[in-house]
């Protein structure tokens, strides 16, 4: 697992108590504050301690709003006014120019943070660290030969310790004999971000599709591997996969920044780091050009409809799960309405004026509680706006998953029948992934594969 800030204030707490009786009795203070989170201790419970989650839930819904996040109280107002270039049109020359190999780890001090309003510093990377900066905080000189140096850490243990949204303790998604699921970072004006990039076992040098795949708040790349099974599809469908990675000094919970203006232009912010990504690997592998494709979940599903809309020279389509439409909100008061009810129609109704809009897949279940399903549907009719109304075919047809959700699909056509998009609503589901694996977080394996559909409707797209 990873500390998080509400663990930081337990162990502080515990520390304050018995502080006074020396360096063991610290100890086992801490990891009493430990057991009791994890509902194993056998003291008492401190009462701001956090609900262990059921061991076996059905669905698990994800991504708290914008709003429960802390604001920094350090940012410094050059942080939040870091200047960034303007983009350059696609060719091999430019991306290479903006591109450079990095061997900084996803939020090193290397990275370009530039001010997010929701950022913190990250947790400690290792036990003493943790405790000799929590001695610090409280006025206790730690380090070699000083009273942190004292703690007893080598008995500490967390067993079946795992607090809602937090997937440190994952194991990677299972990799098949002779594929590949490796990691690398991009780093351009904007920022550096590490990724994984999972290429399939049968993969013999040919050129192949690539799809990028966006994550929701609070996870990674192998938790979204695992839970989407997306790398499987991939498997079987001959397909790159990379999955970028979000910081967390960019956003401390790991959602991709989709409510500032700065990650809603071309060339700016995090929509340019993750173009970025899709052309490193094009660059480092014989990718098909004509089959580059960008999904996410959530914040990530919001991100791709904006990525998708910025680069339609580089992307093909788009798929969004429980996700809002393009520039839905501009500010966090802004997200967090859109989030509750649905885009603003003005908001809606806009469309960014050098971008695209490429063909789309949409699912989203209609109890959802963190992204209103009204987002949904906007999703779709800014798409279709794109294209006139009256140039598209409309067909809806209804199906249910065996012991699982019914669903209704619309599918939306040229008049030459080519696809225009889908939108899936998957009935009785909330904010999960639909046919996701309970290997990973937040997903519901009651609902149709959402992992299939979306492979199924690139491959159609391409044609």
């Amino acid at each position: 697992m990873k500390l998080n800030h509400q663990l930081f204030d337990q162990m502080r707490a515990a520390t304050r108590q018995l502080l006074s009786k020396g360096p063991s009795a610290a100890t086992n203070a801490i990891q009493q504050a430990l057991a009791s989170l994890s509902g194993g201790g056998k003291g008492p419970q401190p009462t701001s301690a956090p609900q262990a989650a059921p061991a076996h839930p059905a669905m698990r819904d994800i991504n708290p709003p914008p709003g429960k996040q802390p604001a920094r109280a350090d940012t410094t107002p050059a942080e939040a006014t870091s200047e960034v270039r303007d983009s350059e049109p696609r060719t091999k020359s430019s991306w290479h120019a903006g591109r450079a190999e990095h061997a900084a780890a996803p939020g090193s001090a290397s990275e370009a943070a530039t001010g997010r309003a929701w950022a913190q510093p990250q947790m400690p990377a290792s036990a003493q660290a943790f405790v000799e900066d929590l001695l610090g905080q409280l006025n206790i000189g730690g380090g070699a030969g000083n009273f942190g140096a004292g703690l007893d850490l080598g008995n500490f243990e967390m067993p079946n310790f795992d607090l809602p949204g937090m997937n440190g303790g994952r194991k990677a998604p299972a990799i098949p004999e002779g594929a590949q699921f490796i990691a690398g970072s991009y780093t351009n004006h904007a920022g550096t971000r590490g990724y994984k990039l999972y290429i399939p076992s049968t993969y013999h040098g040919q050129a192949m599709p690539l799809l990028v795949m966006l994550h929701g708040c609070t996870q990674d790349p192998d938790d979204f591997a695992a839970g989407t099974q997306m790398n499987a599809v991939a498997e079987e469908k001959q397909c790159f996969v990379v999955y970028p990675a979000q910081s967390m000094q960019a956003n401390n919970h790991k959602c991709w920044n989709w409510f500032n203006a700065l990650d809603q232009q071309r060339g700016q912010g995090e929509p340019s780091i993750i173009a970025g990504i899709a052309q490193q690997v094009i660059d480092d592998y014989p990718v098909d050009e004509r089959q580059v494709y960008v999904a996410g979940l959530s914040a990530g599903g919001a991100m791709a409809v904006i990525v998708g809309t910025l680069y339609p020279d580089l992307f093909a389509a788009v798929g969004v799960h429980s996700g809002l439409p393009y520039a839905s909100a501009q500010d966090l008061p802004s997200a967090l309405n859109a989030m509750k009810r649905g885009a603003s129609a003005s908001a809606a109704q806009r469309k960014h004026a050098d971008g695209g809009s490429p063909p789309i897949i949409v699912f989203h279940g209609d109890q959802d509680q963190t992204v209103h399903p009204r987002n949904g549907e906007q999703v779709m009719e800014q798409k279709l706006r794109a294209h006139g109304a009256g140039t598209a075919q409309a067909e809806a047809d209804a199906g249910s998953v065996p012991n699982g959700h019914r669903y209704t699909r619309t599918t939306h056509r040229h008049t030459d029948g080519t696809p225009l998009g889908e939108h899936w609503v998957v009935h009785g589901a909330g904010h999960a992934w639909s046919g996701g694996s309970s290997a990973g977080s937040y997903t519901d394996g009651k609902g149709p594969d959402a992992s299939r559909e979306m492979m199924r409707f690139f491959r159609t797209v391409a044609g």
